[in-house]
């Protein structure tokens, strides 16, 4: 099966690619720093030639609104094109658990625009939904600082771990498309403050965590739902102490 990751030298697209291959299959690792571009078009017809399979891993490089807007349609429409004319039979993408939820943030709702482009396309797909990945957890710090403090609302988060997830990518690339979501989420639950309380203690950065219930998540108020998987989600197991054991040996 030849399959193009879109994104393929990203965190998970570089994972998902070693999964693939591992398993046999020709994977083309897709990026501007590998001659296909996205949003210009830019040799996506040529490496999609006798693609079987595409998988849609890559992020914006800002979170400002219209700038995550631009390039979802735009990279989503030139995609989907793409796929139509070479015959792909499945088309796999990455979004986030509760999107629908955070439609206050310009990002997500840059990212429910991605879902919908999709969803109108007559290629199949299936849409992977994943909860925060551990890594993304310094990026939640530094968006939640306000001088030597970081206000986060307590409200419940299942991260996972980006090894998790693009394991769960490569098996939902090898099965037929559902035409619908998936979601798939760490093996534990614990607030959002304390992520980020765990994280800086094993930093050792002094900074203090408030739990602030006002405190926006990337321009979006939160509740106790809005970050949390549903109860069928496909769960990871790597546990965030066993992550952040792990990472700080590799530091």
């Amino acid at each position: 099966m030849k399959i193009v990751v879109i994104g393929g030298t990203g965190l998970i697209g570089s994972k998902t690619v070693s999964n693939l291959s591992r398993l046999g299959h020709e994977v083309i690792a897709a990026a501007p720093n590998t001659g296909v571009n996205t949003l210009t078009g830019e040799g996506l017809a040529e490496a999609l030639v006798g693609a079987d399979v595409v998988v849609d891993v890559a992020n914006s490089p800002s979170f400002e609104d219209d700038a995550a807007m631009a390039f979802f349609q735009t990279a989503g429409r030139n995609l989907l094109a793409a796929e139509q004319v070479a015959g792909v039979k499945h088309h796999v993408a990455l979004s986030v658990v509760g999107t629908e939820r955070l439609q206050a943030s310009g990002y997500f709702r840059a990212k429910l625009a991605q879902e919908a482009l999709i969803k109108a396309s007559p290629t199949p797909y299936t849409i992977l939904r994943s909860t925060q990945f551990f890594q993304f957890v310094g990026g939640i710090v530094h968006s939640a600082a306000a001088g030597d403090a970081i206000r986060l609302p307590p409200v419940p988060i299942q991260p996972i771990a980006a090894d998790d997830v693009a394991a769960v990518l490569a098996k939902v690339v090898v099965s037929p498309p559902v035409n619908g979501t998936i979601e798939v989420a760490g093996p534990e639950s614990f607030r959002l403050d304390t992520f980020a309380e765990q994280y800086l203690d094993a930093q050792q950065d002094p900074r203090d965590v408030v739990a602030d219930p006002q405190a926006l998540y990337f321009g979006a108020a939160l509740d106790d739902r809005s970050l949390m998987p549903g109860p069928d989600s496909v769960l990871g197991e790597i546990t965030f102490e066993d992550w952040l054991n792990e990472s700080m040996a590799a530091d």
